[in-house]
């Protein structure tokens, strides 16, 4: 099935023409909290990012320890 042809300009969207995107934009910079889910999730994807090595090796610590106390046991 072929692909549909967008025609630009052709399209009208009342929340863009009444200021309604734009003040949501503003709103949500000023707030610091992206206001769609979207945004949010990336949000979340780039804080978690940044944690995510320090994660791993909080794992792996707790891996080792519990190896050893299990050897120490035995």
């Amino acid at each position: 099935m072929p692909r549909r042809r967008k025609t630009f300009g052709t399209s009208f969207s009342w929340k863009r023409a009444s200021g309604m995107s734009a003040a949501k934009g503003r709103l949500s910079r000023q707030i610091g909290v992206p206001l769609t889910r979207g945004g949010r999730r990336q949000k979340m994807g780039r804080a978690m990012g940044c944690a995510l090595p320090f994660a791993l090796i909080c794992v792996a610590a707790v891996g080792m320890a519990g190896t050893t106390i299990v050897w120490a046991l035995g």
